[in-house]
């Protein structure tokens, strides 16, 4: 094995073009931790954030992305199972993903059921773990629950209406309008263009005036306020994401503030909440590394899901380390529907061709 490999760098704050592939030592797994061969990873909104300076989280640039990948353990640190041997497994890991070798502590390791390939793996953990905290933890949703789930054709908005269905719940989304077939083939009940401004009204004629139990929004911004009116009383707002900061070349310091300067703040006053029987709430994964033994147990959870057919992401495209910008930008320009993949040159096949 080579004592090499190779990753995807952010070289410096910029647009998709930023994205470059460099060689780098082969890491060596430490204490507890195992080393993955990824034959996949997942690309995420955070990426692109990163990407263009907008993520607080993020390590200083140059770096490497990627918060989830898919492959084969081989090489163990001290004291980590034995078991964890070449075995196929999903993984989150905290920035580095977008690289031929990673290191993950054991604990965040899944083993895959039979059957599961690596790139359906890899587009579970963000995506669904988001899915999972918003609608199983911060705001549970009970059989027949009116959700709305706006960007609803990406991956945590195919993650939400999954999870969704089997908790009996009814689904509305919005999304571009190139994208309401693909949502109605979903099985979503009722679909409107994500770009409309009003429609609260909307939401409450599609429930019966009732309004949604839930609202998972993850663009910020004036938006914010149009979807807590869209709330039936004891809703639940969630905020995950914020996409609207990052709008293609116009992205940076200036776009994310005058999208915090237009969230309606006036609306999530204690006295207001508490005279509209509503709730708002927020998700951020990244967040949640240091809580590594909840994340598992509900990642055990969607991995149970997987192996018995209840969830399954849908692949957007694979791209190569090579065509990484593409990846970015496809995602950027909300052009994707459902996930977005990268997997080490050579590997395409393993996946599908990038669209």
């Amino acid at each position: 094995m080579s004592a090499t490999m190779e990753q995807v760098w952010i070289t410096r704050r910029g647009g998709p073009e930023v994205l470059a592939v460099r060689a780098a030592p082969r890491p060596q797994p430490g204490r507890g931790a195992v080393r993955i061969a990824v034959e996949a990873a997942g690309v995420n909104f955070a990426d692109v954030m990163m990407r263009r300076g907008l993520y607080p989280d993020a390590p200083r640039l140059p770096a490497v992305p990627g918060y989830e990948v898919a492959g084969v353990v081989d090489a163990l640190g001290p004291e980590a199972p034995a078991a964890l041997m070449g075995a196929r497994v999903a993984a989150m890991c905290n920035f580095g993903g977008y690289s031929e070798a990673v290191c993950v502590p054991a604990s965040m390791c899944h083993v895959l059921p039979p059957g599961v390939t690596a790139v359906t793996a890899a587009a579970i953990p963000v995506n669904y773990l988001t899915a999972w905290q918003m609608i199983r933890v911060m705001a549970p949703v009970v059989e027949g629950d009116n959700v709305l789930i706006h960007s609803a054709a990406g991956g945590v908005g195919v993650a939400v209406t999954q999870l969704c269905r089997l908790a009996g719940a009814r689904v509305l989304g919005s999304a571009s309008p190139a994208k309401h077939g693909f949502l109605r083939e979903q099985g979503l009940d009722w679909v409107f263009d994500s770009r409309q401004r009003k429609y609260a009204e909307e939401v409450r004629s599609a429930t019966g005036g009732k309004g949604a139990d839930v609202v998972l929004e993850p663009r910020h911004g004036r938006w914010i306020g149009e979807s807590y009116d869209s709330l039936a009383p004891c809703g639940r707002l969630v905020l995950f994401g914020f996409s609207s900061a990052a709008r293609g070349s116009r992205s940076g310091a200036l776009s994310a503030l005058g999208t915090l300067l237009r969230v309606p703040w006036f609306k999530a006053n204690p006295l207001r909440l508490m005279n509209d029987n509503r709730m708002i709430g927020g998700v951020n994964l990244g967040r949640m590394w240091g809580q590594q033994d909840r994340i598992a147990g509900w990642m055990r959870s969607l991995v149970q899901l997987l192996g018995e057919g209840g969830i399954g992401p849908v692949i957007d495209g694979v791209h190569p380390f090579s065509r990484a910008g593409e990846a970015h930008a496809r995602l950027e320009e909300r052009r994707n529907v459902g996930k977005v993949l990268l997997v080490p040159d050579g590997r395409e096949s393993a996946g599908g061709p990038a669209r």
